[in-house]
């Protein structure tokens, strides 16, 4: 089996006359949300250590690749093939010590800054994508600057800014208060990246943390659990924490 099949459904289903009517009305905008979600799901499957769901999950964001690449090709921007090719030279390209004269061979951060000069925004910061969660992107966002030396020498450095966030948002008002907790929210993962922990990675296991002891509380007191009162609820939720 080989991608053309799906690349000649994907064409069949993009038919102005022959195809599926939602699939022809698709633009890149329209399943973008689509693709996010499908890498998401990718992320699940993995994190279940799930064989089965992992290949379907993964034939389903090869769909999306192949659809954006469809609409450009319709378009006349580009190919699946112009797709592959492109990512097959940037890693041929950055890995001159694999493919090219390893005694000449820059390094990594080197070799992605060299080719960020060569584009209109030269930025450290340039090319992290507006459209990735927040949390990843404030990760991106701090390692690019700690590439040019704008960082903190430790994780304690990161710890008292947090705490300075803190009291910022308790003594900001009105329309300051998003702003401070936005503050506060990429301090937090600023020390999570100076602990060596992956603040996405950590607030999906704090959800499903926090997801298993809530229906377990649930399955504890039945109907009336909506019913009880706060005091009732905490004591339950000491209960299921104590396992």
């Amino acid at each position: 089996m080989t991608v053309e099949r799906l690349v000649a459904i994907m064409a069949r289903l993009r038919d102005p006359e022959r195809g599926c009517d939602w699939d022809v009305a698709q633009t890149w905008a329209t399943i973008a949300p689509y693709t996010i979600e499908e890498a998401y799901e990718v992320a699940d499957a993995i994190a279940r250590d799930d064989a089965t769901d992992l290949k379907d999950e993964l034939g389903d964001l090869l769909l999306q690749v192949v659809f954006h690449s469809r609409i450009a090709e319709e378009a006349g921007a580009f190919t699946l093939d112009d797709v592959v090719a492109s990512i097959s030279e940037k890693m041929e390209r950055r890995h001159p010590h694999i493919f090219g004269d390893a005694a000449q061979s820059p390094g990594w951060e080197e070799l992605k800054a060299a080719e960020r000069s060569g584009k209109s925004d030269a930025s450290a910061l340039a090319g992290v994508a507006a459209g990735l969660p927040a949390l990843m992107r404030a990760v991106k966002l701090q390692k690019r600057a700690a590439r040019v030396g704008f960082d903190w020498p430790d994780a304690d450095g990161s710890r008292v800014k947090l705490h300075e966030e803190i009291e910022e948002v308790t003594a900001a008002t009105g329309d300051e208060i998003e702003d401070e907790i936005g503050d506060l929210l990429f301090a937090a993962v600023n020390w999570a990246r100076h602990l060596g922990v992956d603040p996405e990675t950590a607030l999906r296991r704090g959800n499903a943390k926090f997801e298993r002891r809530f229906r377990a509380m649930e399955a504890i007191a039945g109907e009336s659990f909506p019913a009880l009162s706060l005091d009732d609820k905490e004591a339950l939720w000491q209960r299921v924490k104590r396992g």
